[in-house]
């Protein structure tokens, strides 16, 4: 009876740390299947780490983070092709005699209406190339690392996400100055961050998982699996030692669905 019931409390803990793979889905997570943006949902009002102008003691409350431009195919945004497309639209439309009384007032309206139905078979053309629903994997995965860069990227994040507070040991220091770390402005976009690395990872153990069940005599993308999951555990128990309480860690844990599962005990590919 003692062992039973010690493996009924081991299947319990287990259910309780959730699934070491996949972890829980997420809107965030369902996106990277498609490449497109998930719809903005209603967050909780960040803390920016930088102070008003009037009282520089006083920590001012960042702005929700502006919804990410639409992103399409070959790295576009809607509003970058809607730019290009009405400027091809102007090079192209038909020159007006300027002189009115000898003007052709019914071959110019016929070239505008030629004009006009060119345009639009040339915007639904375009559209069609540069929509998300022609990626093939490579393209997907392109879009998804370039997202994964502006979702936790520190460029961006260190805006409007609260760092981890220094602990006693720290403030108490008689280096406290060398050791608390300091804001650096950044030049460029975050690409090295572990919560960058972790979400690129994640997304491409998403890939391999979803792979994996129908052919389980794979054993090259197993491999890769499990190296990838290894190497993202590996991140998450550098990154809980070092941000576990910070706005960067909740912030990833929350979006990616990462539970204790994904860097705690073994992990095993069966």
């Amino acid at each position: 009876m003692e062992a039973k019931g010690s493996a009924v409390l081991r299947e319990q803990r287990e259910a309780s740390m959730g699934d070491p793979i996949r972890g829980i889905t997420t809107p965030f997570l369902e996106s990277l299947d498609t490449a497109r943006a998930p719809k903005p949902q209603p967050t909780v009002k960040q803390v920016s780490n930088q102070p008003e102008s009037g009282d520089p003691s006083q920590p001012r409350p960042s702005p929700t983070p502006a919804e990410k431009e639409y992103l399409l195919n070959d790295f576009l945004t809607e509003k970058e092709l809607e730019q290009a497309l009405d400027y091809s639209k102007t090079l192209t439309e038909p020159l007006v005699d300027p002189d009115r009384t000898t003007a052709d007032t019914s071959a110019e309206a016929r070239a505008l209406r030629e004009h006009a139905f060119l345009d639009n078979a040339a915007r639904e053309a375009v559209t069609r190339i540069v929509s998300l629903g022609n990626l093939n994997s490579e393209q997907r995965t392109r879009t998804n690392v370039r997202r994964i860069i502006d979702t936790f990227g520190r460029h961006n994040t260190d805006l409007y996400l609260r760092p981890k507070a220094p602990s006693l040991a720290e403030l108490n220091s008689p280096k406290a100055e060398d050791t608390i770390p300091k804001h650096i402005k950044r030049i460029g976009p975050d690409t090295g961050s572990s919560e960058v690395q972790i979400g690129i990872l994640t997304a491409k153990i998403r890939v391999l998982a979803d792979h994996y069940p129908g052919n389980r005599q794979d054993k090259h993308n197993k491999r890769n699996l499990r190296l990838l999951l290894h190497r993202r555990q590996k991140l998450l128990k550098y990154m809980e030692k070092k941000e576990r309480g910070s706005g960067r860690w909740q912030h990833m844990i929350e979006t990616l669905g990462l539970t204790e599962a994904t860097w705690k005990g073994e992990i095993a590919v069966q």
